[in-house]
């Protein structure tokens, strides 16, 4: 089975943070890749606060290529809206049944994951790898095996950071990945 860790995001847009932290969950948690998967909205978050999503999805592609192990990944794309996690890796899982998928998400989300679509279901069922966030303290309890906190190192990078740099007209060229500068 390919260990396969699940990063979803709206990557809005994709930036060194995310691709730091996937790099070091391939190298350093047991993954043997990591797929991107942009979403086209976060039932959390205000859609129109997105670019567009194919955008999204190709400037995600671009980050990525020429990586082995990662993937841009829209399959959300065709799923219904809003996008539930639990839903989304229960789809995969049946797509690609030879894949063991890890969820991987932020200590703030980790935090407010009793807002969830069937939290309970997908803490007991998938993996869940949380990468440390400034700030949130992370407690697991002992009863939930599948869920694991990281040491991965803390990159204090928003999406929301970029877009207000590049508004301002700041150079923020080591910030984001070479391929996408121009894009955007």
């Amino acid at each position: 089975m390919k260990q396969t860790g699940i990063y979803p995001g709206s990557f809005n847009p994709i930036h060194i943070g995310h691709l730091a932290l996937a790099n070091y969950l391939c190298e350093f948690e047991g993954l043997d890749e990591v797929w991107f998967l942009v979403t086209p909205h976060n039932p959390l978050k205000v859609k129109t606060d997105l670019m567009d999503d194919e955008f999204r999805y190709e400037l995600t592609q671009k980050a990525i290529d020429g990586y082995p192990k990662f993937k841009a990944s829209n399959f959300e794309f065709q799923l219904p809206q809003p996008s539930y996690t639990i839903q989304t890796l229960d789809a995969l899982s049946t797509a690609y049944p030879d894949h063991n998928f890890s969820l991987i998400i932020g200590a703030d989300n980790w935090l407010s994951i009793d807002k969830w679509k069937d939290p309970e279901v997908l803490v007991s069922k998938y993996h869940l790898l949380i990468y440390p966030r400034k700030g949130y303290d992370v407690k697991i309890p002992s009863k939930l095996p599948n869920v694991k906190l990281v040491q991965a190192p803390i990159i204090e990078i928003s999406s929301s950071f970029i877009r207000k740099a590049l508004e301002d007209g700041k150079d923020i060229r080591f910030f984001l990945p070479e391929a996408i500068r121009n894009m955007l």
